[in-house]
Order: C-alpha cells, then structure tokens, then sequence
C-alpha cells in the first residue's frame, strides 16, 4: 500500500519534539481523550505557577498580572472560536459549565415546553438537560441518526422541533465516531422555531476552524486539553445573551458578565495554559505578520490535510482485514474511527495493542447513546483518534500491530 502522502506532513513530523511525552516511545491515537501538551503550554502554567498571582485588580503588579491573564485567555479563547472575549466563560469542565447552564436556561422553561437532544452526543450534552427537564416538568424529545451511515440528516432534526421548543442541544463532532452534523442548517431551524442551540464542540474544536457566529450556536462549549492545551472547560456566547441569565452565585461575587458564571477563583495557571495552546495553533499557520486569528485559519487547514491523509491509511489498512467492522462512516467527519474485531473484545484488543506501546483506547467514551444506537451497548469499540503529531510511522505501526493481533 502506497498512499499518496502530502510534503505538507513534514512539517507536522517537526513538530513532534515540541511534546515531550513522545519521548516515553508510544504511538498515541488517544488525542479525543485528551491530546499530549507542547512544552510551551507547560511552561506558561509553571512560570504561572511559579509568579505572583492574586485577585485581579489595577494597583499591585500580583493584580495587574492576574487581571492581564485573564483577559488574555479570553482574547485567545475569541480568536480561535470566532468569538468576542466578552462572552467567553471559563469553567471546570465542559461537563460543569454544562450543568450550570441547564439549571440557569431551565428557570425560564415551564411545563410542556420542549427539549431536544440526539443519540449521537456525549452524554455531558445529554443528561444535564434531561435532569434540567424533569425538574420543570418539560418534554425531552430525541434526534436520532441512522447507524448505517452514522449521520444526523435535517429532517431527522426538523422533525422533533415544534412551536413549543425551547433548546436543542447537539454534538458539532461526535466524539464516538467523528460524524459532523449540519450545525449551519440546523441552527436555522431551530432559530426559526425561536428556540436557543447550544453544541457541543469539544470534539470538533481540535481539528476544524470554527466560527461560532457563522455557524448559529447560540452557546458553544470546547474544553482546551482537547487541544494541545490543559484541563478547563470554555463556554462562548453573546455577552447580550449571558446577560439574560441569572445563575445561582454568592451574593458578592462579581454580577457582571461573564464572570457572573465564573464561580470562585479562576485557575489562573490553566487559562496562561490555555492562551499559549491557542498561540501554539496559530503558530502551525500562516505568516507570523497576520493577525492570531488568520494564522489558526491556515492552521486548521493545514492540521485538517495532514490528519486526513493519515485516516485514510488507516482506513485503507483497516479495510484488508473482513473481521474489522467500521462505525465511522459518516461523510463528514473528523479523522476518528471507531470499530470492532469479530471474536475479540475491544478491550482486549486495546490492551494487546498496549503490548506494542500503542495507546488506542476501547469503550463507550462516555457516548453511551450512541454506543447503545449502534448496537455495542456499553462495551463500544476501539477508537483511534488523530492529532498533529501522529506520523505515518505511527499509523503503519499500528496497521502492522492489527495484523499481528487479528
């Protein structure tokens, strides 16, 4: 098998000693569960770690410092969502910025109103609604897709929406098996039953350019160490759209948005983190002279073709083998793959695959739904997911390593 591999993946095999976890030998396809971190993005949350920080304020150089932090994190987190830094919030997770938002939108919902969520989401996008519903007394109406293609069409959406919608909540990229639903055109459905989408764009964050605006989402959340950066959460939304809220919060933390959702004190660390991951993005595109925001444009492009190619491989690899059963078949889709052997359980494939220092974990990955949608129950598959550092000898690695086992 000779793929045709563009020059362009030499410039990605460089940036390979940036990531001082490669050392450790392994080949990684674990990147949808978290992705290694550049050096760089250590070293902002150690000299963090290691400066003065306090509270923000304007009088000390500690306040000075921590205010200038913050407001960095949030300059960054804008330019690589297409967003505006008034509306980026910070939280622990995707998960807790989740469940926060569904208990803040559900003080206006009522009984009889209407929720919708798909089968094709992680269950963070999922169940904080259900609970939020329940609790109101609202109807939870479910979005399917078709196991055989592995797509969410429109009129799959279309027809779960009524006059009484209040919120749709969907996946831009599932974290199971890639698939990428029409964000676009869904959100101006939803938008013209007058109802809010919130996506989940964690999966989809690390391998597209986004554009939340273009895109519709009302509230879009990514979480950074899906993205060369460290664990934290990120919601955007228009700050006029955060402004309508009202969450639970003390009584004299701050009331203006959007730290009225930022409860207790920031992780300063994990935000100097986070903008270096951004800068370290944008540093992979285009001329240093363009603005941060054009350079992650390129970046993105870039990163897209280079994981690409190397999906195609291994689908190819994976193809020459009858007992390997794919679930990522969607046309649009980020380079994840799902699949299963015949006769062998996933997590034991995964751990034999262990056995060559390659990580390429098994299960449901917290998509049980969709687990469950495409007939694997709680056991799922065997995911392989790509970053900017995999190589081709990664991929021919774990190919070689597949044929062993199978």
């Amino acid at each position: 098998m000779t793929p045709n591999i563009p020059a362009m993946q030499d410039r990605f095999s460089s940036i390979r000693a940036e990531f001082p976890a490669l050392l450790e030998g392994a080949a990684h396809f674990d990147a949808p569960g978290g992705s290694l971190i550049p050096a760089v993005v250590a070293e902002a949350v150690r000299d963090t770690l290691e400066s003065a920080v306090c509270q923000r304020g304007s009088i000390t150089m500690a306040e000075r410092r921590t205010d200038d932090i913050v407001l960095s994190a949030r300059q960054a987190v804008a330019d690589l969502l297409g967003a505006v830094p008034e509306g980026v919030v910070f939280g622990r997770s995707m998960t807790q910025l989740t469940f926060d938002f569904s208990r803040a939108l559900a003080k206006s919902w009522r009984a009889g109103d209407e929720i919708v969520v798909s089968r094709l989401d992680h269950d963070a996008n999922i169940r904080p609604w259900l609970y939020a519903a329940q609790n109101v007394g609202a109807e939870v109406r479910w979005v399917e897709f078709d196991p055989a293609t592995s797509e969410i069409t429109i009129d799959d959406v279309e027809k779960q929406l009524s006059d009484r919608t209040r919120l749709v909540a969907i996946t831009a990229a599932s974290n199971l098996i890639g698939t990428r639903p029409p964000i676009k055109q869904i959100a101006e459905l939803v938008h013209e039953r007058g109802a809010l989408l919130y996506v989940d764009g964690v999966h989809n964050t690390p391998h597209a350019f986004v554009d939340v605006m273009d895109m519709g989402a009302d509230f879009y959340t990514c979480s950074p160490y899906k993205f060369c950066g460290p664990h934290c959460g990120v919601l955007v939304a228009a700050p006029a759209l955060l402004e309508t809220l009202t969450p639970d919060k003390l009584l004299p933390s701050v009331d203006s948005v959007p730290e009225r959702f930022e409860l207790g004190t920031l992780p300063y660390e994990l935000l100097a983190g986070t903008t270096a991951a951004v800068d370290f993005l944008a540093g992979l595109g285009g001329p240093s002279s363009s603005s941060r925001r054009a350079r992650l444009e390129g970046s993105m492009a870039a990163m897209g073709r280079h994981e690409d190619a190397l999906r195609g491989i291994i689908e190819e690899g994976l193809a020459e083998h009858p007992r390997i059963t794919p679930y990522s078949r969607a046309e649009h889709r980020t380079p994840t793959l799902l699949f299963t052997v015949d006769g062998i359980e996933p997590r034991e494939v995964s751990a034999r695959l262990g056995r060559f220092n390659i990580n390429a974990p098994a299960g449901s990955f917290y998509a049980l739904e969709a687990s469950r949608r495409l007939g694997l129950g709680e056991a799922g598959g065997i995911r392989l997911g790509l970053a900017p550092y995999c190589n081709t000898d990664d991929v021919y690695r774990l190919l070689e390593a597949l044929r062993v086992i199978i």
